[in-house]
Order: C-alpha cells, then structure tokens, then sequence
C-alpha cells in the first residue's frame, strides 16, 4: 500500500542527494589569508552563489516551467486512468510519471518545511495527494496534481496576455529624435542620444531633451515644465527642457540630459506594479487561507484514523486556499488588462484600490482640464481695418504650419468662410513672428517682441487689449500690415469638450469635492471654475504649495486624486492617494502617474472608477464562491460519505463558476473587437 509511496520519497532523496554533493564539490574553497605590504586583512573567497536546489525552486515558478508540467501531468493522468481502470501492468510508466511532476511540488514542500518552517497550502496539499497515491488512488493522486498546474498554468497565461497588452499600448509612443551629424540629419533612436550631441527641433515637436539652443530661435509651450498659459520666446543661449513644445521656429540643441528611460526599462517598471499587484481583498483570503492551514494539517491527522484516509483527503480538499490563490488574481490581472483596453495605463495596481477610496479630486488646469489646441476669441482691430482682414491676413501668413496656434487661427478663418489669397515665393522669418508678401502687402504676424524687434510702433489699444489678454490667462498674436499694426488676434485655451460630462460622471460616482489647482492667475482661475461648477480653486500655486494642497485635504480626511500634465505637477502627484496624467504630457508627470490616459483626454477618466469598483465587486464575488466547495467538500467528509474524485468535481465545477467570473472583462474586450 506504501510501497509506491517510498519509492517516490527514495527517487526524491536519491536525485536531492546527487544535488547535495555536486553542489560541495563545485563550492568555490576559501582562499588563505595573503598578508601584503599594503594590506594586512586576509582576502578570502565568499561562497555567495545559489544552490542547486534553489535554482531549481525558482524555475519551477517560471511560466515555461509550470505550463512544461501542466501539460507533463495531464499525460500522467491519462496513464494513470489507463493503468487503473484497464492495464495494471502500465504501472511503471504510469508511477515515473507521476514521480515527475510531483518533483517539483516536493521541492516546495522541502523549502517550505525545513528552510523556512512554515506550513501553507502546498504542503498541505501534497499531504492530501501522497495519502491518495497511497491508497492506491492512482487517477484521482494525478488529478490532483494536473489540477494545481492547470491553476497556475491559467494564471500564468493570464498574466501574459495582459502583460502583452501593456507592452501593444506602450510600444506606440514615438521613441525617434533627430541629431545633426557632419551637417547631416540623422535619425536615431532617443535611447541612443548622448552628452552634448546637436539635436534638431521643428515646428510642432516636442523637445525630448534639456538642453541649450546653439542656433535658431523659436517660441515655446513650457505649460508641461512650468504651468503657465503663455508661451515663451527662446534664442541661442537659452534652456530648454524636455517635453516643452516648439509653437513656432527651428531651433539646434545642443544636449545636457536625455533625462529618458527605454522602452524596455519603462515597461518592466510598468508590469512590476501591475501584474504582480495584490488587493487587501485578495490578500485578507490569503491570509486567512494561511491561517487556516496548520490547524486543518493537524485536524486531518485526526482524521486520517477516525474517519479513514478518503475522509481525510476530502476534508483537506475542504481548504480554499489554492482556488483564492488562483482566482483572485486572476481576475484582477484581466481588469487590468480591460483598462489597457480603453486606453488606460494601469502602472501600479494598488491604485485601482485607493481609487474606491476618493472623495476629492484636483484638476491642473492647463494641459489638463484645458485642450492643447486653443481658440480664437477677440479680434481686436486698429483705423482702416475689419476683422475679417486681419483675419485672413493672419491665416494666410499660417497656412503653412501646424503649430496649435496656427490651427486656432485657421480653424477660424474656415469658420467665417474666408478665402485665403496663395503666398508664392515668401520668406517667412521663423522664430518670435512670420513676414510674408502677400500681393503688394507685406504682412507679419507675431508677438509684440517681434514687432518692435521689426521696428513697427505699438498702438495704445493694442496694449491694452494685450494687458485684458494676460489678465484673463489669454495672449495676442499681433498683425501688421506694411508698416502699421492692423490688429491682433485673442488666442485664449479652450476647455477639453469632455470635461463637462465627465465632472458630472464624477459626482454620480461619489465625488464630493472637484477642485483646480493652477499656477494661473486668479481671474482666468476662478472663471474657468466657475463656468465648470468647480466647488473650488487654488490660484497661482507654485509646485510645492500643490504639494502641501493635496496634505492638507489628506489632513482634513479627504481621498485625494490629482490630475495633471506637467512636470510643476509632479510633487503634488507624488503625494496624492491617486495620480493620473495623460499621454503627451511630460515624462515626469507620467512616469509620477500610476495611471495614464493613453487618448491624451479626460474622456476615459469615469471609466477607471468604473472598473476599480468592479474588480472589488469581483474580488468579493469570488471570495464568497470559494467558499462554497469547502463547506460541501467539509459535509462530504463526514456526513456524505463523498469520494476523493468526488469532491475533485465538485472543486472542478466551482471552479469554473468562479473563472467565467473572473473572465468578465474579457468578454467585453472580445465584444468591442468584433464591432
């Protein structure tokens, strides 16, 4: 009855003790100490390499390993069947086999026993399995066994998908830049970019590098570094940082810090704080699992010569620990995979989590709340002008680009249905503003740097008009024609289409505070907040006070989710229970993020608080049907007599019930893949 079981325990022995005296004869001796004019401590060899035994603990964890197993014990258990119920004589073949995959299950037990001294569900479960394999059992002991790696085979697979999920979403972002070699422009990977190598910036690119400009002028959209609205002129000799945008201008930069990380490196980063993560949910089932294991090893010794060994192993089937160990994760590894989906970069996991938690949310307020592509508002126009005609002038002085701005003043013209002239054999003057020949005209569009750089007087309303522009957060882009200012366009931010809708979704979660933290003036601050129904704002915040915002709301009890862009933003996102920025937004601020909407809007926020507060439904589900086998497998054991494959089934059965559970979100990935 005992004798398949000693043979099993003889090979395990046999194969640890060829391990023990391989690993003594390759262990690395110690050198005697060598005494030296210049150093008299001896110098000896560390044995600091792992054992045998360990690498092969560790492999067996390994995805490959466990699916290699999975598919060695499934063909274990069809010989075990043939060999029980049709040809006895297949027992060796049949006992190698199962000797083979139960390796590794005994090398867990061993570590778990001797090195660590602990007792958790693996042990416990191949004590259930050596008591059937030794009652003769020889299907239901393979069972068993496939039935623990086709757990953790699923998972396994599970993991992968959504990993490779992760990876699809991320590998989009372009990782190309432009350097200046021998007065040649070469394009190279950024991960390739060096300490003082030139770099090439256009019209409507972002900088990925600080650096400083060695030739050309441009004006440039720092909101991502500092928060401001307006953007900035910069000549040779200034600094530029990386994820500032080029509006306008061609600028060389000569390379201080790439200040990126690789591809590879940022995904690694990513599946580490996603994958891997474990909720307090998931975890309390473990641990009660734990708990519960020492004392049901106990009890099933009791049981063993009361009840008899079938009682037994049924009664340690009764245990839920492999089923949440599973399932749990399982389930949260494809919500996971469910926000990649959408469009929604889930870094760290524990996020999802904090996120049921939150009851205040603080919005940045340009680049955030605020689209990249702004509007145009006032046309003011000076004597012997209409709008229309500065209008089309500035259009057509911009057709050509496609910097935010440009598209703004464009994007008007169409709308007034203006007919914009051709400009043919033009010089356009890149950098603070644009000259061109229009006709007999000339005509320049830029700043008020520009035009005094040009020569060209100021008029009084148009100061004016500018000084109401910067009040309300808005700047001016100038018009001449020859030699007078014709005009100048308001170009003021325009709130993201989304927002509106999505502020309302977020009361009907259970948002109770929404306010905008900016390094704004109060005027635009306060009119933006109050045109969103914001129930507060925080004005002309530098980083830091964002900071120390988001600690007082904590102070005062308050859930705090922080939403922003920039690298100004990066502190306070740092401190809050919840970050989350958008892609296009700096490096920092997404790598600070531990979530990041990958459409560059606001449009999926409502949904990540849809899917935190169905992965905790989930989870909860699941534990709850988890428990249902053990409180029948537990009757089965004394009261109804059952079998050991009986009570497989009945693991079997809810086990499936609890997968198509924590397969839910896929189905509804499947769904919008086939629309």
């Amino acid at each position: 009855m005992l004798l398949e079981v000693g043979m099993m325990f003889a090979v395990y022995s046999s194969i640890r003790l060829r391990e023990s005296r391989k690993a003594t004869q390759n262990k690395p001796k110690t050198v005697k100490p060598v005494q030296s004019q210049t150093d008299s401590k001896p110098v000896t060899v560390l044995d600091d390499t792992e054992k045998p035994h360990q690498v092969a603990i560790r492999n067996t964890t390994n995805d490959t390993q466990t699916q290699h197993y999975f598919k060695v014990s499934g063909v274990s258990m069809g010989m075990s069947a043939i060999r029980q119920f049709i040809y006895p004589p297949l027992w060796p073949l049949s006992l190698s086999l199962y000797i083979y995959t139960a390796i590794p299950l005994m090398r867990q037990s061993e570590k778990l026993l001797i090195k660590e001294r602990q007792v958790n569900i693996e042990v416990l479960y191949f004590f259930g399995d050596t008591i059937t394999l030794a009652i003769n059992q020889y299907f239901a002991a393979s069972f068993g066994v496939w039935l623990l790696y086709a757990g953790r085979d699923s998972l396994a697979k599970a993991k992968s998908q959504s990993e490779e999920m992760l990876i699809n979403v991320f590998e989009q972002q372009p990782r190309k830049v432009w350097l200046l070699k021998d007065n040649v422009e070469v394009e190279v990977p950024l991960e390739a970019v060096d300490f003082n190598d030139v770099l090439v910036a256009n019209t409507g690119e972002v900088i990925p590098v600080d650096g400083i400009i060695t030739s050309g002028s441009a004006t440039i959209d720092q909101h991502a570094l500092t928060g401001e609205s307006q953007p900035v002129e910069k000549q040779p000799g200034d600094q530029v940082f990386a994820s500032t945008v080029i509006v306008s201008g061609r600028i060389l930069v000569k390379v201080e810090k790439s200040g990126q990380e690789t591809t590879i490196a940022k995904i690694g980063h990513i599946l580490n704080h996603s994958t891997d993560f474990k909720s307090s949910i998931q975890l309390k089932g473990e641990q009660w699992a734990d708990k519960a294991t020492l004392p049901m090893l106990f009890l099933s010794g009791l049981v063993l010569p009361i009840f008899g060994p079938v009682s037994a192993v049924v009664f340690i089937n009764a245990h839920n620990g492999e089923l949440v160990r599973i399932f749990a994760p399982l389930g949260t590894v494809n919500y996971l995979a469910l926000a990649s989906h959408k469009g929604i970069l889930v870094k760290d996991g524990r996020a999802l989590e904090e996120l049921i938690k939150v009851d205040t949310i603080l919005f940045d307020k340009t680049g955030t709340l605020t689209d990249e592509q702004p509007k145009v508002g006032k046309i003011s126009v000076c004597d012997n002008f209409g709008a229309d005609d500065i209008l089309t002038y500035a259009a057509a002085a911009e057709r050509k680009f496609a910097h935010p701005i440009a598209k703004a003043i464009l994007h008007k013209a169409q709308q007034a249905n203006l007919a914009l002239p051709d400009i043919e054999d033009s010089k356009y003057q890149m950098g603070y503003g644009i000259a061109v020949n229009l006709g007999n005209n000339l005509i320049r569009v830029g700043s008020r740097r520009f035009m005094t750089q040009e020569g060209l007087t100021i008029p009084e309303m148009i100061k004016q008009a500018q000084a109401d522009a910067h009040a309300e957060g808005h700047s001016l882009v100038l018009v001449a024609v020859n030699h007078e200012i014709g005009g100048a366009i308001e170009i003021q931010p325009q709130v993201r289409p989304e927002v509106k809708k999505i502020l309302t979704g977020l009361r009907q979660r259970g948002i109770k505070h929404i306010a905008i933290v900016s390094g704004d003036h109060k005027q635009p601050t306060q009119k933006l907040a109050e045109e969103l129904g914001m129930d507060s704002y925080f004005s002309e915040i530098l980083p830091e006070n964002k900071a120390q915002i988001v600690e007082q709301l904590q102070k005062e009890g308050k859930s705090v989710c922080f939403i922003g862009d920039g690298i100004n933003d990066a502190i306070a996102m740092k401190k809050a229970n919840v970050s989350i920025s958008l892609r296009g937004a700096s490096s920092i601020a997404t790598d600070v993020a531990e979530m990041v909407l990958m459409d560059g809007s606001l449009s999926r926020l409502c949904e990540i608080f849809d899917i935190a507060n169905n992965l905790e439904a989930n989870l909860h589900k699941t534990l709850a049907l988890t428990l249902v086998p053990g409180v029948l497998n537990l009757s089965g054991a004394f009261v109804l007599h059952f079998g050991i494959m009986t009570s497989y089934l009945i693991d079997i059965v809810f086990g499936s019930i609890v997968t198509i559970n924590a397969m839910r979100p896929l189905k509804e990935i499947y769904r919008d893949k086939k629309q």
